[in-house]
């Protein structure tokens, strides 16, 4: 069986007309279609970029996978829906290059953590909208969902704490109170969640969006989407981990590669956990 590409090697593609670029990890092997996945990093929206988004990319790349990471626009510079939109376009462009990148027929998806995870909600739901291209999935990792929420996995991590990053982060991404009802802005608060591509949700016992993260999966289940939800038991340092480089030692790396892998190679949606 030909070996995978390293999954630290990457090379930067300019995305045209966006001023924009993607890092793509992995590449292509002979004789094989990967899975090709359009990454968004985290970072509250307003932080972040390609070097910090490296740990999950190189996750993916470990289960399998061509991962295109975008740098997109960051708010406050770029509110709601500058991301998003900028998000679909690099999806399009992607997706006409994929035979190149992963190779014929390669499955497509999206992915993000934290505020990336929002990203990539979003923007399966703008493709389920605009009906193009077809997904094979969403892959979500600690997203950051929604900003009205007071889970008690949130007010276990904050405590006493009023004021937090990811508040201050939704302060700078949404334009005014009525974006916080836009499906596009907030997927956990969206109504209509029927035709979604299938999901992976990953989350943490230890990680502060745990229970908007699993809300959101219950909903998508709910709905007839295939959703495969997972807690990882042992403590992550989720979503703030994931900006860090990756350990040779990170205790949680192979479980989640493994639900990756997993999620990547079902050759129908996963059923529900």
């Amino acid at each position: 069986m030909a070996a995978l590409p390293s999954p630290t090697a990457f090379r930067t593609l300019p995305v045209p007309g966006l001023g924009r670029d993607l890092r793509v990890w992995g590449g292509k092997v002979r004789g094989k279609s990967l899975p090709l996945v359009l990454h968004f990093h985290g970072g509250t929206f307003d932080s972040g970029d390609l070097d910090s988004g490296a740990q999950l990319a190189q996750l993916m790349v470990g289960a399998g996978a061509v991962v295109a990471s975008f740098d997109y626009p960051l708010a406050p510079g770029h509110r709601f829906p500058d991301a998003v939109e900028a998000g679909y376009a690099a999806l399009e462009w992607l997706y006409k290059q994929r035979t190149a990148l992963a190779g014929k027929d390669a499955p497509f998806f999206v992915a993000g953590e934290e505020a990336g995870g929002n990203l990539a909600a979003a923007v399966a739901m703008v493709a389920r909208d605009r009906l193009h291209p077809p997904l094979a999935g969403q892959v979500l990792v600690a997203p950051m969902l929604d900003p009205c929420s007071g889970t008690p996995s949130l007010r276990d991590k904050l405590g006493p704490q009023v004021e937090c990053r990811w508040a201050e982060g939704w302060q700078r991404y949404l334009r005014g109170p009525m974006d916080a009802e836009h499906p596009y802005a907030v997927p956990g608060r969206a109504q209509r969640l029927a035709g979604l591509a299938p999901a992976l949700v990953l989350t943490a016992a230890d990680d502060p969006m745990r229970d908007e993260a699993v809300a959101y999966a219950d909903r998508l289940r709910a709905a007839g989407v295939p959703a495969t939800s997972a807690v990882l038991g042992l403590a992550t340092g989720w979503p703030q981990s994931l900006e860090q480089e990756l350990p040779d030692d990170c205790p949680c790396a192979g479980e989640a590669q493994c639900w990756l892998r997993d999620f990547f190679q079902a050759p129908t949606p996963p059923p529900p956990s």
